[in-house]
């Protein structure tokens, strides 16, 4: 596992780096849909970590965000958000990271979030811990939900899909001490497992969104489901992470949602 972690690592650290040099910059910005971006950084990105991955362990999946890559099926899949917070990234906003995950056997066991503006690194190892620039962190010990501070996003379908976490936002911003939306769903969850948020919720997540900062929450010791309180994966789109304390507090609200 250090070894995958080290890879992680790596290319993160160069993904981050590259990132942080055009930061501001010129670079071309294209649309995936009317409100996603996808900027050149992005896929330069990309392409840093999967060389990096490829170099070191060549049979091994990539699942990514930008592109798509032959499945070897080989039990072991890299789980890639090169540029999550494109579109603060795009604006300017210093508020972006990159994300990298390693699942092993449909597990997801290896995590680093960097954030290279800030220079934070976040790194997990399942049954080792979370840790932030080498300290080990643990969620919040913060309750009620009414003392707690949230986090979360809304799809880039907002507009025309009523599936679009509005009325949950509006709920929580009665229920809770206050809710941000800061625009990168894997530096949210990691600013949860180190105890800054309290919790989080989002819907129509992907894996790469996820993958590194739930675990890096369930290693801080928090606690993460589903939107009914079900097991989660880093496939189940409607995500709820938060300290433990606050939880059934979170689910209770969005089963006011009338859906599960």
């Amino acid at each position: 596992m250090r070894e995958y972690l080290e890879t992680a690592i790596i290319a993160a650290r160069a993904a981050g780096a590259l990132q942080k040099q055009r930061f501001c910059g010129e670079f071309v910005i294209r649309h995936k849909g009317e409100t996603d971006l996808v900027t050149e950084v992005d896929q330069e990105s990309e392409a840093l970590i999967v060389a990096t991955i490829r170099s070191r362990h060549p049979g091994h999946d990539i699942l990514a965000e930008e592109n798509e890559y032959l499945p070897l099926n080989s039990g072991f899949t890299w789980v890639v958000d090169p540029l999550d917070g494109t579109t603060n990234y795009a604006h300017g906003i210093p508020w972006f990271c990159v994300s990298i995950a390693l699942e092993i056997e449909g597990l997801v066991s290896v995590g680093v979030v960097y954030h290279p503006m800030l220079e934070q690194l976040f790194t997990v190892i399942r049954g080792e811990g979370a840790f932030l620039n080498g300290e080990r962190l643990t969620v919040s010990s913060r309750e009620p939900l009414k003392q707690a501070l949230l986090a979360t996003g809304f799809p880039y379908d907002r507009a025309v899909d009523p599936d679009n976490n509005f009325d949950n936002f509006f709920k929580f911003q009665l229920a809770a001490r206050a809710v941000r939306r800061f625009g990168a769903a894997a530096l949210d969850l990691a600013y949860v497992a180190a105890g800054r948020l309290d919790g989080f919720w989002e819907s129509k997540l992907h894996p790469w969104d996820v993958a590194a900062g739930l675990l890096l929450v369930e290693e801080a010791g928090g606690s993460v489901s589903g939107y009914v309180g079900e097991p989660c994966r880093i496939r189940h789109h409607r995500i709820v992470a938060s300290n433990g304390r606050i939880h059934q507090e979170i689910l209770a609200i969005l089963a006011l949602e009338g859906r599960g």
